[in-house]
């Protein structure tokens, strides 16, 4: 069930791989490689500079440069193509380093060598390493200008059709990673280059800024613009000097050999004013990992490691490109408090002492139950546990909540009652190995990026199987082998339909039922009603495809399932989110790899701030605080008495402020004022409080109605560590000191914790870490120093640091039996199914380019160009009978409020159903504002996804609100990849490998 992360446990991993190793003779040497490794690991493993320009180990062979053929039982060979076998005898000289070198000289031809004056000049320049570690002194092939612009359209990096040598590693990414499938090689040309769809502009094409392409690139050939002019001391020059000092560079050189150690020096010299901090993505919950160049406070560029755990190479828009917010002139950098009408600025003492003298004035007045503090999903890990501390410890109140109750609180729900403990059952590299990936209610391709490249690579490249559900004809819905549309509000039928079907057949694991799961005979008799007539009949979805369905399942060896807000945030998330478990459990797809429940966390660190007890059921470790054992333990921890009554929600919250009980909230890092339901009802509490403290690093709608504001500090400014979805907690740096009059949460929350009694000595995130999972079972073996670089840990972690990538695998859960539990859902219909008044339903989302309300993202210049607005996407058929075109102005009415948008008529919507992105910040887009405060009886969760609107036609006609910069507006070209036979098939390719003789080319 566990696996060592310290040194151990790499030899324990090394004893492992004994068992597979060969053995290959490599210039004399012999060199052992695991089974399945190719000739190139086999010399690497010798010879660590043995070149190889096209290879990444991302991205596997792709055979273009040939700067790798060697000798293998005397054949010239491309060494990164042929797979190591044992007694195999390798010779990396006789012929093969003149023909490596013919390969290098091929490779200069289409590249000029400026490196001292070259951006890219950083020490990882694989072209430039190569050259200079294989002794090139003169070029056999001058080089010849290429008939090419650069394109610099996209709003984040350029392309250099001189520069570029033709690897093929951006098309890889592109077409096999990442699996956009955007960039090609077109072979055909008299100069061939790489193009963007059917050869448009980088920012007219599909093209989704994910950064694959730029990360890869061997060369400076595709560059981020922010290094452009920046990296090197003699790189910012005006552009006609900057080429004559490109020329001179040519000119003056006795050899390449002197302008190599010139370059090398002046790479040396860059180090000590660019600096790289590793970091953690501030975004979606998938927890990328990576280098961050920054000079100052210039960010330079992200550069994403091969040792990041989530990610290895790959981002997305937003986690390569989206920081820039850090350095907006929006930033609040001094502390507010409200006089009358007006906001004024007051010295941090001042407006600390303000904070703590009325919370204490209302604790004395009213009890400390009419205080209440929100947590952030944001924020990391040692704020979130100083945040509950401070509502328990200090404050005295159990009123302790955070935003997972508006997403992802259902599913936490789900798996606890059937698996015992709330969170994904595996990782990312699970779901990229299932036979089958089962997707319900999500959109990983927009929500979570980088976790939907996994899938699509597995999809494409290894034929894994893809079912989802939605109601929108999203990404990941389009390359389905099977696609569900249920009506709203339905998947708990079909779920419990196909569980039904799948038991009648006889195809559940009952061996595993019998051994591992208790309740099957309840669950069976519940399952009576849910026949596949019934299901046909209430969610529109035919028998057949529902047969279709469970047949797929029953043919996978391996399943995982992932859902999102399209289950949770309903009015029986929770028991949708059970019946997806109870599937899981029924086929015997948990505890193995490749299967398992992946509830997607929306947030960077959602599941960190349930995991350290911000909510009011539970304790940091999901240790119940109606425990009195649990809460003795604590309390003996923290000197103090902690309340014994379980306090309010945030959903509760803000009905106990109307009901005039609640008159103080302190919240922090968190746009509650746009992003919980019925926006126009939670606006008219915050009204009503006596005291609101926000802390945030924007003045944000919420902060319109606070009383006293805290300038924070964002995630580049602090340390600390985030828990992704996969519960892997990873550490990060510091990579900028604050902002003049900012501060890291943690700080600003154990000052005023201080202020009022609490006494906390906290020096350091660390000291907090590890005091909060010292008290826990969950997390009691996380410690600082086990999360150095790049590092990570999956809880559960035992007190040894032995942690936890995949849960269940030794067959027992954590209840008293050891056995998983079969839970029988409760049905809810969905509320406010559509009327004669409010006809259409109104399905939300995200998108990709921007994140929650975009307090973010829409202060990145270069997003807020492609995508400055949000739109309503409405179906064909509803625009013929509304008579409405791309463009339409509409207003969307619910019984809520109102909003105003312009309309995108598109297929990924039918019938009467709308979808409207929930990203921006302003008013009058806002879908939170049509929203109600039904919810999910178990968790409060609000029902986000039943909307019932009136749409009202302002403007038949518009601008479309789709610009040209838009990726959605291209045309995507699907490749198998690189395509190097072409190359190879070119009359101008001469052979250098024994494989393939120029006679035989056809």
């Amino acid at each position: 069930m566990a696996r060592k992360t310290t040194e151990g446990a790499a030899e324990m991993s090394d004893n492992t791989e004994l068992q597979h190793l060969i053995s290959v003779e490599v210039d004399g040497v012999l060199s052992a490689v695991n089974q399945g490794a190719t000739v190139l690991d086999a010399i690497l493993s010798v010879n660590e500079h043995f070149p190889h320009i096209c290879f990444h180990p991302a991205l596997g062979p792709i055979q273009t440069c040939d700067t790798c053929i060697t000798e293998v039982n005397g054949q010239l060979v491309r060494a990164c193509a042929t797979p190591a076998a044992p007694g195999m005898k390798v010779s990396t000289s006789g012929r093969s380093p003149d023909v490596r070198m013919e390969a290098l000289d091929r490779i200069l031809h289409n590249h000029e060598l400026y490196c001292t004056v070259c951006d890219n000049n950083n020490g990882n320049c694989t072209v430039h390493n190569t050259s200079m570690h294989m002794g090139v002194e003169h070029q056999k092939y001058p080089f010849e200008p290429k008939p090419y612009d650069q394109d610099n359209s996209n709003p984040f990096y350029r392309y250099d059709p001189d520069q570029c040598i033709l690897c093929g590693r951006c098309v890889e990414a592109c077409q096999n990673l990442q699996v956009s499938e955007v960039l090609s090689i077109d072979w055909e040309r008299d100069h061939p280059r790489v193009v963007w769809d059917d050869d448009r502009p980088i920012n007219e094409s599909s093209c989704v800024s994910c950064g694959h392409c730029v990360t890869v690139c061997p060369c400076n050939a595709l560059m981020e613009k922010n290094m452009l002019s920046e990296a090197g001391y003699l790189t910012g020059m005006r552009p006609s000097l900057w080429e004559s000092m490109v020329h001179l560079t040519k000119e003056v050189e006795p050899g390449y050999g002197p302008i190599f150690t010139v370059s090398e020096i002046e790479a040396q010299m860059r180090e000590s004013r660019i600096k790289r901090t590793k970091t953690v993505c501030t975004y979606c919950g998938v927890g990328c990992s990576f280098d961050i160049w920054t000079k100052g406070r210039k960010i330079l560029k992200v550069e994403p490691q091969m040792e990041a755990p989530a990610n290895q190479v790959s981002t997305c828009i937003k986690g390569k490109f989206g920081w820039d917010f850090v350095n907006s002139d929006n930033r609040l950098t001094t502390p507010l408090i409200r006089r009358g009408d007006e906001f004024v600025p007051v010295t941090w003492d001042e407006a600390l002492n303000y904070a703590a003298g009325r919370l204490a004035e209302i604790k004395e007045a009213h009890g400390p139950d009419a205080i209440a503090c929100i947590s952030s999903s944001k924020c990391t890990n040692e704020e979130n546990y100083l945040m509950q501390k401070f509502a328990r410890a200090v404050i005295g109140t159990d009123n302790i909540d955070n935003c997972s109750r508006y997403c992802q609180t259902p599913a936490t729900e789900g798996l606890k009652r059937t698996l015992g403990l709330g969170g994904d059952t595996g990782s990312i590299k699970d779901l990229a190995m299932s036979d089958l990936v089962m997707i319900v209610g999500a959109n990983p391709a927009e929500s979570h990026p980088v976790l939907s490249t996994r899938i699509r690579r597995a999809h494409k490249t290894r034929g894994q199987k893809l079912i989802v559900a939605d109601l929108r004809k999203n990404d990941l819905a389009k390359r389905a082998d099977i696609l569900l549309h249920p009506r709203a509000g339905t998947d708990l039928i079909w779920l419990s339909a196909v569980t039904k079907y799948i038991i009648d057949q006889g195809w559940h694991d009952s061996a595993f039922i019998e051994e591992r799961v208790n309740g099957f005979d309840a669950l069976k008799e519940w399952l009576s009603t849910y026949t596949l007539d019934y299901a046909e009949k209430e969610t529109g979805i035919s028998k057949d495809v529902l047969i279709e369905t469970a047949e797929m399942i029953h043919n996978a060896p391996t399943m995982s399932i992932c859902w999102a807000m399209g289950v949770t945030q309903h009015v029986m998330g929770s028991e949708t989110s059970t019946a997806i478990c109870n599937l899981l459990l029924v086929t015997g797809n948990i505890g193995r790899p490749g299967t398992g429940a992946y509830p997607l966390r929306g947030h960077n660190n959602v599941q960190g701030a349930g995991d350290f007890g911000c909510a009011p059921t539970y304790l940091p470790g999901y240790e119940r605080i109606d425990d009195e054992a649990v809460r003795a333990k604590y309390e003996k921890a923290w000197g103090v008495e902690l309340p014994k009554t379980t306090g309010m929600d945030n959903h509760r919250m803000v009905e106990e402020i109307h009901e005039g009980n609640l008159k103080a909230l302190y919240l922090f890092g968190e746009e509650m004022a746009l992003v919980d339901s019925n926006a126009n009802h939670v606006q008219a509490a915050f009204e009503k409080l006596d005291l609101f403290i926000v802390q945030d690093i924007f003045f944000s709608k919420t902060a319109e109605f606070a009383d006293v504001i805290f300038p924070a500090a964002p995630s580049l400014e602090k340390e600390g560590t985030f828990t992704n979805t996969e519960r892997r907690i990873q550490r990060l740096y510091r990579v900028f000191e604050p902002l003049e009059g900012c501060r890291p949460d943690w700080q600003i929350i154990r000052d005023l914790a201080n202020r009022l009694g609490a006494n906390w000595q906290y020096e350091h995130p660390s000291e907090i870490l590890e005091e909060a999972c010292g008290l826990t079972e969950l997390m009691k073996g996380v410690r600082y120093g086990l999360l150095e670089g790049y590092n990570s840990l999956q809880w559960p972690v035992l007190e040894d640091g032995t942690d936890t990538p995949h849960l269940y695998t030794d067959g027992t859960f954590p209840f008293d039996d050891g056995k998983a539990r079969f839970y029988v859902p409760v049905w809810h219909p969905p509320v406010l199914e559509p009327n004669e008044e409010y006809d259409l339903h109104l399905n939300n989302g995200r998108m990709l380019e921007h994140f929650h309300e975009g307090n973010l993202t829409y202060r990145v210049e270069g997003i807020r160009e492609k995508t400055p607005y949000p739109w309503v996407e409405v179906s064909e058929q509803l625009a013929k009978e509304r008579k409405i075109s791309t463009g339409a102005l509409v207003r969307l009415v619910s019984p809520y409020g109102a909003v105003k948008l312009r309309v995108v008529i598109t297929d990924r919507v039918s019938g009467h159903e709308l979808y409207l992105p929930m990203n921006t910040p302003k008013d009058d887009e806002a879908v939170n504002y049509l929203t109600s405060s039904y919810h999910d009886d178990v968790s409060h969760t609000p029902a986000y996804k039943e909307i019932s609107v009136r749409m009202e036609v302002l403007e038949s006609k518009g601008p479309s609100p789709i610009t040209r910069r838009n990726f959605r507006l291209g045309d995507p070209q699907p490749r198998p990849g690189v395509m190097v036979e072409l190359k190879w098939k070119r009359a101008d390719y001469e052979p250098l490998t024994d494989e393939l003789p120029t006679a035989d080319r056809q």
